[in-house]
């Protein structure tokens, strides 16, 4: 996208030091998970108006690798100037460092939370051909399949990956875990009949869903999402109990990003996403805007972390 790179003088002076010193810089937004799915769509609503707002230019550069985690640690080392951004979802941020043994990094030390963005329902979903056609049936046929059942996440570590893991276990399902770089592949595979089933964020599964290419056993969420009521929780499909918040995106800079920065970019964050077009595209993503400021947002990701900390303490991960 070019836009005019020279920022205004009173912007400058209504953001800061950090903002005046940088104004000839590009912001960067790093996606840390492959072109296609919520993540990447969440930052390109933000990054199709921010640039204009601040009149700066604006790249967004996807950085996938290891659920999530790799491009959040590029971001943790950039300069805390606010010229580099990046969204994070649950994976990284909350479960990472609750695993019970090797925990990966604390990223939520390392980064600044700026805002929520939007949640994502979670949904496993079955190729219509090689897969079972409910939860009650997917859970019987792994338990009958010498070597279990393989499904596709978007990753090991991520909530796609650890929400499946938890079901495993309150089920006592044989399913095996194959991580992809993202949901979008983790898709691709599915519809080629490359693997039975996935755990995937509902952007990029919804679409087949729609037509009829992929069936939806169910969602991970405590209670089906808005966005599409249709589709039962997996709860609803056998297994009581079953089930916790939506996943989310939100976005973030390098800690140490001085505070004003971070409101004034909050602040047009909650802007962008009362437009009636950033609206029309959460919806299009399957998704819901869901702003929350940066102390807001922060306090969520403590509660989120505390719960996830418990519910992870009894599972034994091995891949």
């Amino acid at each position: 996208m070019l836009l005019r790179r020279a920022l205004p003088l009173a912007l400058a002076l209504a953001c800061g030091p950090a903002l005046a010193q940088t104004s000839q810089k590009p912001i960067q937004i790093i996606v840390p998970f492959a072109p296609g799915a919520s993540a990447d769509g969440a930052a390109r609503i933000v990054a199709n108006e921010l640039g204009p707002r601040l009149n700066r230019q604006l790249v967004v550069e996807n950085k996938a690798g290891a659920g999530g985690t790799l491009g959040l640690q590029q971001l943790a080392k950039s300069a805390p100037d606010g010229d580099t951004l990046g969204v994070g979802a649950t994976g990284a941020l909350l479960l990472n460092p609750n695993l019970p043994s090797n925990p990966g990094p604390d990223l939520l030390r390392e980064l600044a939370p700026v805002a929520k963005l939007i949640d994502v329902a979670i949904v496993l979903v079955a190729n219509p051909a090689t897969g079972p056609k409910t939860i009650r049936e997917m859970i019987e046929r792994s338990k009958a399949t010498p070597g279990g059942l393989a499904y596709g996440s978007t990753g090991t570590n991520t909530s796609q990956h650890l929400s499946v893991e938890l079901l495993r276990q309150a089920t006592g399902a044989n399913l095996v875990h194959v991580p992809y770089r993202g949901s979008a592949p983790a898709v691709v595979d599915l519809l080629a009949g490359q693997i039975p089933l996935a755990s995937v964020d509902l952007t990029s599964a919804y679409p087949h869903i729609q037509a009829g290419r992929l069936i939806a056993l169910g969602l991970a969420d405590s209670k089906r999402f808005p966005v599409t009521p249709e589709i039962p929780t997996i709860a609803e499909g056998g297994v009581p109990g079953f089930g916790r918040a939506s996943g989310f995106i939100g976005l973030f800079a390098p800690a140490g990003t001085p505070a004003p920065v971070v409101k004034k970019l909050s602040r047009e964050v909650a802007a962008i996403l009362a437009t009636p077009g950033a609206q029309t595209t959460a919806r299009a993503l399957t998704s819901a805007t869901a702003y929350e400021n940066d102390e807001a947002f922060a306090r969520f990701l403590t509660a989120e972390s505390t719960k996830w900390k418990q519910a992870l303490s009894s599972l034994n991960l091995s891949n």
